[in-house]
């Protein structure tokens, strides 16, 4: 009987054990636990370890706080000229009220799913194909500004909305590629004709800058040249100058030669002709004297060489 009672103890001990085991809930970081009490809502548990009571207490759910993304998978979307395209979208959310999250709907991920793809129609539907594939931003600001007031309702903040992917139909990808082409092939040809025009304009330029630095070549070869001829001048004047200088100190010294002789020798007439005519001879000598003479010089000259042949006979 002892082992019998021993062994319902250990039994009973094991069973409380477990019950307070499974009281015992520990809520990691990052998520909240939704507690009901006999089927009510009783409240949220948050990070950390706490007790419920068994049986009377039940975890509804499992809510995570942290940021989430959902995928939403292409959609079909008629734009308002008429075209069919294919668009997905990203959502970036977070859980802000867990127990409406809960409560006010039955599956919240996919509340945002249509809440997002409905409106994603709806502002696709008034715009061309233009303008959606040049307006990503706009119909972004829009989407989350419409399913952010939508999912306020159950707890949830809109984080972001992002278009991943616009895809037309083939034939007008065929056509947008084609576009695309001809405005490179003509981007490629302004280019091209910007380039032609800098290197005519640069040609130009060099040729301008060379014809300029060759007429100042020339122009400063002249100006050596004339001041080369004027140096030579200016020394041809002086050669000249010197020569006459030196032939007036001759003919200066000839005279004062004379002049002692005349002294020396008196007053004698036929001396006085030969001095003359030495000295005129001394001056003929000079290519650069010029001697102009009257007739009567030239007679008295003819009288002077007569006497003077006379005296050396």
């Amino acid at each position: 009987m002892n082992i019998i009672a021993n062994i319902f103890l250990i039994f009973v001990g094991l069973i409380v054990l477990m019950i307070i085991v499974s009281a015992i809930r520990v809520v990691n970081t990052g998520y909240l636990y939704v507690v009901e009490r006999f089927g009510q809502f009783h409240r949220i548990l948050e990070p950390g370890w706490h007790f419920l009571i068994p049986i009377a207490d039940f975890v509804r759910a499992k809510v995570s706080t942290k940021q989430q993304i959902l995928d939403i998978e292409p959609q079909s979307v008629i734009t308002k000229d008429n075209v069919k395209i294919s668009i997905d979208n990203v959502i970036f959310y977070k859980v802000m009220d867990a127990r409406s999250a809960i409560y006010n709907i039955e599956n919240y991920r996919s509340g945002i799913i249509y809440s997002t793809i409905t409106n994603m129609r709806n502002i696709v539907g008034n715009m061309s194909l233009d303008e959606v594939l040049s307006g990503r931003d706009k119909i972004n600001n829009e989407l989350l500004r419409v399913v952010d007031e939508i999912t306020d309702a159950y707890g949830i903040k809109i984080l972001s909305v992002e278009i991943k992917n616009i895809i037309p139909p083939a034939e007008i990808q065929q056509a947008m590629e084609k576009q695309m082409k001809a405005e490179r092939d003509k981007r490629a040809a302004i280019l091209q004709a910007e380039g032609e025009k800098q290197s005519s304009i640069a040609r130009a330029e060099g040729l301008k800058q060379a014809r300029i630095l060759e007429a100042e070549a020339e122009k400063e070869a002249n100006i050596r040249r004339a001041e080369g001829q004027k140096q030579a001048q200016l020394l041809e004047a002086e050669g000249k100058a010197m020569a006459i200088q030196r032939i007036a100190v001759a003919q200066a010294e000839a005279i004062n030669t004379v002049n002692k002789a005349i002294i020396e020798s008196g007053t004698n007439e036929v001396v006085i002709a030969l001095k003359q005519v030495e000295a005129l001879q001394e001056m003929a000598k000079n290519p650069a004297n010029k001697i102009i003479l009257p007739n009567e010089a030239i007679s008295t000259l003819g009288n002077i060489a007569a006497i003077a042949e006379t005296l050396k006979k």
